[in-house]
């Protein structure tokens, strides 16, 4: 079963990206407050797939994807932003972020994306 790392400064979005994937079949999730903790996280235990929010204190999403795309240029990272974050949506993918959820979150979308990376 697939590992997936969440990535949120708010707890409760974390839940409910779990929640929703839950539903969907996926079981192991790893959570994340902040970019420089999905960092630490993601060398620890190499997720197959990282779903980021780009605003996060400490280190934002866009660094966070930097740094673990650094590390591993392989990895797996769906970025999440609120709308009218367009350039660091942009941004994420030139640095190989593989699609991105607009807030708020619809669960067929969250899973459907997931489901496009991480076939079941």
């Amino acid at each position: 079963m697939y590992k997936i790392m969440v990535v949120d400064d708010a707890g409760f979005m974390r839940k409910m990206v779990q929640t929703h994937l839950s539903k969907a079949g996926y079981t192991d999730f790893i959570e994340g407050e902040d970019g420089q903790h999905a960092v630490e996280l993601y060398k620890d235990l190499k997720p197959d797939l990282v779903i980021m929010d780009i605003t996060m204190p400490n280190l934002n999403g866009i660094e966070a994807l930097r740094q673990i795309k650094e590390f591993d240029a392989d990895a797996k990272v769906v970025m999440c932003s609120a709308m009218g974050q367009e350039a660091m949506v942009m941004e994420a993918i030139k640095l190989g972020a593989l699609d991105f959820i607009v807030k708020p979150f619809k669960a067929e979308r969250i899973v459907q994306t997931v489901n496009k990376v991480l076939p079941l």
